[in-house]
């Protein structure tokens, strides 16, 4: 991509030519030229049609296009018109609707929700390496996010009887390395000790620092090689080093999304969301809006999301 592509018309402009969108999503694939899907033939071996807009290997004889094996994928939504949502949910501090993209970009809101959560699929973050390498310190922190008691309709509390804070909303437990200033989330069916800590031992290596609070969840930490610390906010929020400051601050910024663009999501699709705001959150500082978009884009590929996986209905008859 230019280096003069620095603004979203900046980005409308560039890419409203199709076969600008096709060399600029085969580059990010392919940057040594396109590889065939089916039987892995080098570039040498694929020629592109021009009139189909697709490549096809001399090898196997075998058609297809940037968008195999990708977000896009059997989607007959133009490139032009994706690439433009990318953008903007890549770059929105607070997140963008359906309804705004499905205006902006002229598809209808059903498939614009759509689009959006195969972009946030893009956007996960699935890295392996572990937080808070050499014992640098990492925050821990949980929060429930969903709609307050109060404001429910009387048949769903009824049907709910709620009685504490975890029957009615989703739990989230998120992870702040302080060196990196990486966010991690992950959505969480209770804030039991076991669940908690077993989260926790998966992403931070042993023996590095932990900051939590005092919920009992992170009691035995300890005893898991960390260094743990806690402040317990009854009676402070800073001692020193030692507070979730951080963390917090990301779950204002999630919660100010949610609340604001999205107003209601499903617990369902929760950790999506999640996703997409960590994203932003750990390639704010240092990136511009095109180096986000660049990102998000170069982690389209091996991320097929169907529509059946998107709402839960994998194996379902559609009559």
């Amino acid at each position: 991509m230019k280096n003069e592509v620095k603004t979203l018309s900046d980005a409308i402009r560039y890419f409203a030519d199709e076969q600008v969108c096709i060399d600029t999503v085969a580059s990010m694939r392919w940057p040594n030229g396109p590889v065939c899907p089916t039987c892995g033939s080098v570039a040498e071996r694929q020629h592109f049609l021009k009139t189909q807009k697709r490549f096809q290997c001399r090898d196997c004889g075998k058609q297809y296009s940037v968008k195999v094996n990708t977000i896009f994928e059997d989607s007959a939504i133009k490139l032009d018109k994706w690439l433009t949502a990318m953008w903007l949910l890549a770059n929105c501090k607070n997140g963008v609707s359906s309804y705004e993209i499905a205006r902006s970009v002229g598809v209808t809101q059903k498939s614009a929700w759509f689009m959006l959560h195969r972009i946030r699929e893009a956007m996960k973050n699935k890295s392996v390496k572990k937080l808070g390498p050499s014992g640098k310190p990492v925050e821990v922190d949980e929060t429930f996010v969903g709609g307050k008691f109060r404001n429910m309709h009387a048949s769903k509390k009824q049907k709910l009887q709620l009685a504490e804070k975890g029957d009615t909303k989703t739990a989230v437990l998120g992870m702040l390395d302080r060196t990196t200033r990486e966010v991690r989330t992950k959505v969480i069916p209770n804030v039991k000790r076991a669940t908690l800590q077993a989260e926790i031992l998966k992403q931070i290596v042993p023996v590095g620092t932990v900051y939590t609070d005092s919920h009992y969840g992170y009691d035995g930490l300890k005893a898991a090689r960390f260094i743990h610390k806690t402040v317990n906010h009854l009676e402070e929020y800073v001692r020193g080093d030692v507070h979730t400051q951080g963390i917090e601050n990301f779950w204002s910024l999630l919660k100010r999304t949610l609340n604001g663009t999205y107003v209601a999501v499903e617990p369902f699709h929760l950790e999506r969301y999640a996703d997409e705001q960590a994203f932003r959150f750990n390639n704010r500082k240092g990136k511009k809006d095109a180096d986000r978009f660049m990102l998000a884009l170069s982690q389209v590929t091996g991320r097929r999301l169907t529509y059946a996986e998107l709402t839960g209905k994998v194996g379902e008859s559609a009559f």
